[in-house]
């Protein structure tokens, strides 16, 4: 038995799942908010120069989108989300490479800087174990947006795999990611699988010993 940890946007998914969930809600349950987006550029024009960083980034979007919204109302559309997801926003390819970990008995771990919103349920519709990803704050029934938890993000992720193996001592892992920032967790595993990279990810991962496939 191994570890077997998958990132989800653009490792298993085709495309990334935080921007279509939010504004997938708004379109349907609050097209009037749709305007309200607009306040959340001054956060992404500075992250875009690096004054801010990208968890402040994601809160200020989420706050905007769906800061306030029902909790039941946020589950019914996860529901419908994750559904619509499964059945045509998934790379085959990450698909059979679950199913093939799944029959080998590993323990799969659904690792994301994704919101805990939709992410474990896509973990459950997939046959995850383990779900690690950033946590939301709630008031009481009504969604803040503001992130509960460090953005599960390069370093970070890290600092999760680590976690991880210091509970399953003595196992061995293999994890998958799409991006060059997922290099610093791949890197700390006995085998590192880079999913569809960027050339420059590809070269950085190269040098880390790391494999490059492509899944389409």
């Amino acid at each position: 038995m191994r570890l077997a940890i998958f990132d989800l946007d653009g490792t298993i998914t085709r495309h990334d799942t935080g921007a279509p969930y939010a504004l997938g809600y708004v379109i349907r349950k609050r097209p009037w908010r749709l305007p309200l987006v607009l306040c959340a550029l001054p956060a992404a024009l500075g992250y875009a120069i690096g004054l801010v960083d990208l968890g402040r980034l994601k809160s200020t979007f989420f706050r905007t989108t769906l800061g306030g919204c029902d909790r039941k109302d946020i589950e019914r559309w996860t529901a419908t989300f994750v559904d619509r997801l499964v059945a045509r926003g998934l790379l085959p390819p990450a698909v059979e490479a679950i199913r093939m970990h799944a029959r080998a008995g590993d323990y799969l771990v659904l690792l994301s800087a994704s919101m805990d919103l939709w992410v474990p349920a896509v973990g459950r519709a997939l046959g995850f174990q383990e779900v690690i990803c950033t946590g939301t704050r709630w008031d009481g029934e009504r969604l803040d947006g503001a992130l509960a938890t460090p953005n599960r993000k390069g370093e970070e992720k890290a600092h999760c795999v680590a976690a991880l193996r210091a509970r399953h001592p003595g196992m061995q892992a293999v994890a998958y990611g799409n991006a060059a920032s997922d290099l610093a967790h791949l890197k700390l595993v006995e085998r590192g699988v880079l999913v569809n990279g960027s050339a420059a990810a590809r070269r950085a991962a190269v040098h880390e010993g790391i494999t490059c496939t492509d899944w389409r």
